[in-house]
């Protein structure tokens, strides 16, 4: 048999026997392929200015992902070449050279890569598909399907797969050619060594990294790039010292329980275990700090998303807004302008008062909520001018009865001032409270309607009040183009030129929802891009090691099956060591990410992380993807290893 074909043989048995491994490959070039076709459209650059960044923060993403798939490569090339030192060997044994055996490991292995790049290049088309739908979605644009290579795109997906290969499998063929026989018939019995030799420092280690877990876990919540750099250092070392020293925990956990250790299979589950993980306490360390990654990946993606989503929803309820700081009148030029260029079918020009206190913002302050009052006295709107932004922004009508007054408030603050009893007073006239409404209003700036809140009088009680600042809202026929956004903005310069001390805030729906598009896009992409892959590489690493024990397992089985042991049995021995081998590297992740998304959640400005974007759903939403993924890496790795090791049903 020549080396060529002996190379294609172990190729194909190789994709067969790390079948998980091969398909990680694949989804890692269509993954690569997909995003760098992001990078390279012309179509989706030109959708916004806020999305030229994109292609950026794509190849920086793209850059840590080589990296980590680079480590899954050589990881997976040096644990198949320990698997395969007998094989290795025995070619050696039988007259091949040194070189010819570098050489066809070498061949193998660019064949399996280059077989998952191919596949990966055709699943990264239609990825490529799916996220060009999702981007033209997110700016509200029509979606076609056109199926088509991208060269550029292909031809830097190639570039990372061969630098990937190609250092991965140069340290391995460089070991194949300096290796005496005897060394690769027993590489596969060397094992990590174990670094705290004693139970005494094991403990103390183990210890000490918890205390360090929870130090920099409240340092990276703390926030602040000092903090940030601390904190994560801390967890860096406590993890690593945690999976190091874990492994010296349980044998004294139950040599101090005896009853326990021989209670039901706790000693087969928990041997295997110690025995495993005694030995791999750096690589669980490496695979627990990247579902950390992952995690807090996910979590900042989603709150990234519902920061913008948030935002844009509070200032896009307009089509066209235009707010004056002070009591200095809307320009004319802006009028003149909107009236030659920009159709209108409904529109508003109005002010907002000061009322002659400040009783509710004391109120509001008193509650405890994170409040910024841009005036020393609450803001008050007409009810005329209230009904007519209602209809402008397409909301119901609502009923002001007589002696009542009503809150406009962003929904954070529903829950307190609806509970305000005390009336207010404008001049002569006493209000009491009539209702409490929560829809969009543009109420996150100091020219816009009201600080988080407002209150609507009758029309009557709004005159003699000193106007704070004038407004102009409209709804118009067709949105509001860029480029007359542009026009517009250019009136308000001129202006500022005039009189520095102006400023005015111009905003329009179309121009808000495009830039919380991109924004999106520019900022949530990369952070999944990012989170899929480090999930899929930790993953697949730990099946790797789990499948890899197929052999010992299946001779484990049929002796407790000679002892008498039941198959139902050895199916639930066989379920707690995956539980606990596959939960030991997540719990960290979620005891130390949750924390710090639920901190980065609520660390925007209030009254925008609602919802279905608030911190509680976010948290929920990130755990529910982290373990999605990780579940179907554990589900295969389990059937594959219950059909392989079990004995069959009779």
């Amino acid at each position: 048999m020549t080396l060529s074909k002996l190379s294609a043989r172990n190729a194909k048995r190789q994709t067969k026997d790390y079948l998980v491994y091969f398909v990680t490959v694949v989804m890692a070039a269509a993954l690569l392929y997909s995003f760098n076709g992001l990078v390279f459209s012309q179509e989706l650059s030109t959708l916004s200015n806020s999305i030229s960044t994109l292609p950026l923060m794509i190849v920086l993403a793209s850059v840590v992902v080589v990296c980590v798939f680079g480590w899954l490569v050589s990881y997976a090339t040096k644990f198949m070449l320990l698997r395969r030192g007998r094989e290795l060997g025995t070619y050696l044994l039988i007259g091949l050279e040194n070189r010819q055996v570098a050489r066809l490991f070498f061949l193998e292995n660019l064949a399996v890569g280059g077989c998952a790049l191919a596949l990966g290049a055709v699943l990264g088309g239609l990825l490529y598909q799916a996220f060009r739908a999702i981007v033209l979605t997110l700016f509200g644009l029509p979606y076609t399907f056109s199926f088509g290579f991208s060269l550029p795109a292909l031809g830097l997906t190639v570039l990372y797969f061969v630098l990937i290969y190609l250092l991965a499998l140069r340290r391995s063929r460089r070991y194949i050619r300096k290796a005496k026989i005897h060394n690769l018939l027993y590489v596969d019995r060397a094992n990590e060594g174990m670094v705290f030799q004693t139970g005494t420092v094991r403990r103390w280690i183990f210890s000490v990294s918890i205390v360090l877990g929870v130090a920099g876990t409240c340092l990276l919540m703390a926030g602040g790039s000092i903090f940030g750099i601390i904190g994560a250092g801390c967890v860096i070392v406590s993890l690593f010292g945690f999976f190091l020293s874990f492994a010296s925990g349980i044998p004294a956990f139950f040599d101090k329980r005896p009853a326990r250790k021989y209670r039901g299979q706790n000693l087969l589950v928990f041997r295997a275990l110690t025995a495993k993980l005694a030995t791999m306490g750096t690589l669980m360390a490496v695979i627990s700090l990247i579902f950390t990654s992952t995690l807090i990946s996910v979590g900042s993606g989603m709150v990234f998303r519902g920061l913008f989503a948030g935002r844009a929803a509070e200032n896009a309820c307009f089509d066209l807004y235009i707010g004056i700081d002070g009591s200095e009148p809307l320009n004319q030029d802006y009028l003149d302008y909107i009236q030659a260029n920009i159709p209108v079918e409904q529109d508003l020009y109005y002010c907002v008062y000061q009322a002659e206190d400040s009783r509710v913002m004391d109120y509001v302050e008193s509650m405890g909520e994170d409040y910024y009052p841009y005036s020393d006295r609450d803001y008050v709107l007409s009810y005329s001018d209230y009904a007519a932004l209602r209809s402008i922004a397409g909301y119901p009508p609502v009923e002001l009865r007589p002696g009542e007054y009503l809150i406009h408030c962003m929904s954070y603050l529903e829950k307190h001032l609806a509970g305000y009893t005390q009336p207010i007073s404008l001049g002569d006239t006493s209000l009491t409270l009539g209702g409490v409404h929560t829809e969009h209003l543009l109420q996150n700036y100091d020219t816009s309607n009201g600080a988080r809140y407002i209150l609507v009088v009758p029309d009557e009680a709004a005159e003699g009040l000193l106007v704070l600042h004038h407004a102009y809202a409209a709804k118009t026929v067709q949105p509001v183009t860029k480029e007359q956004w542009d026009e517009l903005y250019s009136i308000h310069y001129r202006l500022k030129e005039q009189n520095p001390e102006r400023y005015d805030e111009i905003h329009t729906k179309a121009t808000e929802e495009a830039d919380a598009a991109g924004w999106t896009a520019t900022t949530a992409f990369p952070l999944f891009f990012l989170a899929l892959s480090l999930s899929m590489t930790a993953a697949t690493i730990l099946t790797i090691q789990q499948l890899s024990e197929t052999t010992r397992y299946g001779q484990q089985f049929r002796l407790l099956q000679k002892l008498g042991m039941d198959r139902r049995e050895m199916a639930r021995t066989l379920r707690n060591q995956f539980a606990i081998y596959y939960a030991l590297p997540a719990v960290p992740p979620v005891l130390i990410g949750v924390p710090v998304i639920l901190r980065f959640a609520h660390a925007p400005e209030p009254g925008v992380m609602t919802g279905m974007n608030s911190p509680g759903i976010i948290v929920a939403i990130s755990l529910g993807i982290f373990f999605l993924i990780y579940a179907i890496y554990i589900l295969l790795a389990y059937t594959s290893l219950k059909r392989n090791v079990l004995p069959q049903k009779r």
